[in-house]
């Protein structure tokens, strides 16, 4: 939160630091790359349990979002994660209302101890649907502000919280980066879901496979090979989107999983008094 906070701030001294053709402030600058750096790791200085290390990650990317954003567009986080959590309640009450033998309360529920979880049980049909509404999010939060054609028209001002001047590596790799964060916070809850059904990912991951597969015929079908150019890059660019989908959520799962199970712990160990 303290770092939401400083963000904000940041964003409103660059803007009329910019405004009063001042440049950007060192101290801006450094603070913003700090935030950034952080990001991944004030996370894993939360407890394991469900909802202060979602609460830490979701506030932790957010800050890291809002100094990408240029205006309405830092509130898509916020949405997004809000819905991550109508999510995870509504699997929950599911689970309840089914009288399910593996429901645990998410109060309960600990990442670290939930690390290794083997076959449980057999998939159902209920698990189809977890899938499909990985797949419908994980669409959402790709087209939701920008996607991988706004690297090439992207307003510089996005990146002025961390630097002004050009420099087209960085600035895709910010921006890149920006647009990754929502896919981890749908991961991160994914991983949210899949712990309280106790569930293999991998079990679930055969799901979206069958999914993506079946996405990826129709948009075969739907590859152009005349008309303009335009329309045949179009296609062809769903067409691979859609193949490279599953592969991109296996690495997205790996860094969801090192977020929600991983603590450091910084408190030093006492020795044990020998007598």
């Amino acid at each position: 939160m303290v770092s939401l906070a400083i963000s904000i701030s940041i964003v409103c001294t660059t803007h009329s630091s910019l405004a009063a053709k001042q440049g950007l402030p060192l101290p801006n600058q450094i603070i913003s790359w700090v935030i950034l750096a952080l990001s991944l790791v004030v996370p894993l200085l939360s407890v394991t349990f469900l909802f202060q290390r979602l609460l830490s990650i979701f506030l932790s990317f957010m800050s890291s979002y809002l100094l990408l954003s240029t205006g309405y567009e830092a509130f898509f986080p916020v949405a997004l994660s809000c819905l991550m959590f109508v999510w995870i309640f509504m699997e929950q009450e599911i689970l309840v209302k089914q009288g399910s033998s593996f429901k645990q309360k998410l109060n309960c529920i600990d990442f670290s101890c939930s690390a290794d979880i083997a076959q449980l049980r057999q998939l159902n049909l209920d698990d189809t649907r977890r899938a499909f509404f990985l797949v419908f999010f994980i669409v959402t939060a790709f087209f939701g502000t920008g996607n991988i054609a706004s690297i090439n028209s992207f307003d510089p001002a996005s990146v002025y919280c961390f630097l002004t001047v050009f420099n087209p590596f960085v600035m895709g790799a910010l921006m890149m980066w920006k647009i990754l964060i929502p896919f981890i916070l749908v991961m991160c809850s994914f991983e949210t879901v899949q712990i309280s059904a106790q569930i293999s990912s991998k079990s679930l991951f055969l799901i979206v496979l069958v999914i993506s597969d079946i996405m990826s015929l129709h948009f075969f079908f739907l590859v152009k090979d005349s008309g303009s150019w335009l329309d045949i890059g179009t296609s062809i660019s769903h067409y691979v989107i859609v193949m490279s989908m599953t592969i991109f959520l296996m690495l997205l799962s790996g860094l969801a999983h090192w977020l929600t199970t991983k603590k450091i712990d910084i408190r030093r160990k006492k020795k044990p008094h020998t007598t």
